[in-house]
């Protein structure tokens, strides 16, 4: 009889040791104004609780989380947990006037949400106009108790938040631009975790370092945090071992450099195992759009052995407008093993996206290309944000003359969309419009980019869901022939696509979630000129099919 209990006792004792506990953590988050010293000069810039960049989250797949967020900055803002997926919960998703209105000066708002089979990195930034220039910070999501990564447990963990800095006020950037229609000032430095590095003028002694020993297995958790800039990264003299990106873990594959569009996280392991010494981290921009300036400095910092003082060694890194780098190093993007895609499209849509332009009077407002003012569309809709109401409360309050739920499923007038665009198509039109879809539906979207100012790599961005990319080309799509050639057996799964320059990406997703989600280009200069749309998914049948309700202290417009 003992031994039975003791049996008992023993086999309880072990389940409870292997029970995965869920926690819930409670932060705060002060969103205020800092003088920060960047190039020889103060600034006074927007930051979390006083650090740039912001506090680092770290979490456990299943828990809680409960952030106030106290506004004591003179901007509205609003906090967007980039790559969660909020099931149901849309209200803790952030973006403002899309599902809430934002936080005002010297108000709170507190957001309460679960992570749900997640786990990797991620990261959270300001949603409302530029301020995510400076309000930014990592999410690491650790396995659940008892479960461990699907690669050997690395010594050194280590976030490395890539970003940009002005040598100006960021909203004055983004207001003179919106004022003039030109395309704004491009940034004065790279940064990663906020310092330029060494190769800046009074930088050397904030540089980002990294002490390790020989042998040691280090995860870099690499995050592109930059506003308006697709970047390479690479370490000198160190192989890169992909094994995750945008939270989702990867068929590993070996590489010198990464490529890391706005919005996307990549997890590399590498490995100690050099000549002890220094040895620069270095991020530089992927630049794909021609004749359009764009920052062309070099970021880094310092990986070092410990006890060395040798001087750095800088990587090679691809040329600005390596695009053939850049395919080669998505093509290797990987789900680890066989995956469940729709096949069965509900939803098909084609999105043509890009820049575009308004036609204006000349004068001071209108000094973009030719006398006009920039834009950018979606299927020739440039969106407008909302101002009255959040479209989520216009959505579920039924407020009338916020949106219309008739976004084009594609583009009003076929062309040739990476040729030469006729005149008459360059001037889109704006507007608030969605588009519907039942809960449970099977979604392809085809994003092609087009070629009205240049073609360009752009970062498409989709809330409340990751999605599979089943193909993705240059040119233009072609539907018989592209589509026999998706991959339906390991496609990579991202909540940020990059579509290539002057081509075309294919993605797929089940609409699960209900809630209005937004889906935008995450470069925040063509967010600010129309590129962007939001989907109504409906709720389905029963509680966990539907949307919750709002918290009691939303903001209001």
């Amino acid at each position: 009889m003992p031994s039975i209990i003791g049996t008992l006792f023993l086999s309880l004792l072990l389940s409870l040791a292997f029970t995965t506990y869920a926690e819930t953590h409670h932060h705060e988050f002060k969103v205020q104004e800092l003088a920060v010293r960047r190039l020889c000069r103060n600034h006074r810039v927007v930051t979390v609780n006083g650090q740039f960049p912001g506090p680092t989250l770290e979490v456990r797949n299943g828990d809680s989380l409960v952030i106030k967020v106290m506004n004591a900055a003179p901007y509205n803002v609003t906090i967007h947990w980039h790559g969660l997926r909020q099931m149901r919960n849309p209200w803790a998703d952030g973006p403002e006037y899309v599902t809430q209105c934002p936080i005002r000066p010297g108000g709170s708002y507190t957001y309460r949400f679960t992570i749900t089979d997640q786990e990797g990195t991620l990261w959270w930034h300001a949603h409302s106009r530029w301020l995510r220039a400076t309000v930014y910070g990592a999410l690491v999501i650790r396995p659940k108790l008892g479960s461990s990564y699907p690669f050997p447990a690395p010594k050194v963990e280590f976030p490395v938040v890539l970003g940009e800095w002005w040598d100006r006020k960021v909203i004055s950037v983004l207001r003179q631009a919106l004022f003039t229609g030109a395309a704004p000032n491009v940034s004065d430095a790279l940064t990663i975790n906020g310092q330029p590095g060494d190769l800046f003028r009074c930088s050397n002694q904030g540089t980002t370092k990294l002490t390790v020993n020989k042998g040691d297995t280090v995860l870099l958790r690499v995050i592109n945090a930059a506003l308006n800039q697709q970047l390479f990264f690479s370490v000198a003299n160190h192989k890169l071992t992909v094994v995750a990106t945008d939270a989702i873990y990867t068929k590993q594959f070996t590489t010198n450099v990464i490529m890391v569009g706005p919005g996307q996280t990549t997890d590399v392991l590498l490995t100690a195992d050099q000549q002890p010494g220094r040895y620069y981290m270095a991020a530089r921009a992927y630049a794909s759009a021609r004749n359009a300036p764009f920052d062309n400095t070099t970021a880094t910092a310092i990986l070092e052995y410990k006890s060395s003082t040798s001087q750095p060694i800088l990587p090679q890194l691809p040329a600005y407008n390596d695009t053939n780098t850049v395919t080669a190093f998505s093509n290797q993007i990987k789900s680890p093993g066989k995956a469940y895609v729709p096949t069965k499209i509900d939803d098909n849509l084609f999105m043509a996206v890009g820049l575009g332009f308004f036609n204006c009077t000349p004068g001071p407002r209108c000094q973009g290309p030719n006398n006009t003012r920039f834009g950018a569309s979606m299927n020739n809709v440039s969106f407008v944000f909302p101002k009255r109401a959040s479209l989520l409360q216009a959505y579920t309050q039924k407020i009338p003359n916020i949106y219309t739920p008739n976004f084009p499923p594609v583009p009003p007038v076929q062309f040739n969309y990476t040729g030469n665009v006729p005149r008459g198509l360059w001037q889109p039109v704006k507007g608030t419009r969605l588009y519907k879809l039942k809960f449970g539906s099977s979604v392809q979207i085809v994003l092609q980019d087009t070629s009205i100012f240049s073609t360009e790599d752009h970062p498409v961005h989709l809330h409340g869901y990751h999605f599979y990319i089943v193909g993705q080309g240059f040119g233009n799509f072609n539907p018989s022939r592209d589509t026999a050639n998706f991959n339906l057996v390991d496609p990579p799964q991202r909540n940020t696509i990059d579509v290539p320059v002057g081509g075309w990406a294919a993605i797929r997703f089940v609409a699960d979630n209900p809630g209005v989600w937004f889906m935008h280009c995450h470069i925040d200069t063509h967010l600010a000129w129309g590129f962007a749309m939001a989907f109504i998914v409906e709720n389905g049948i029963g509680e966990s099919e539907t949307l919750l309700p709002p918290p009691s202290d939303l903001p209001q417009c």
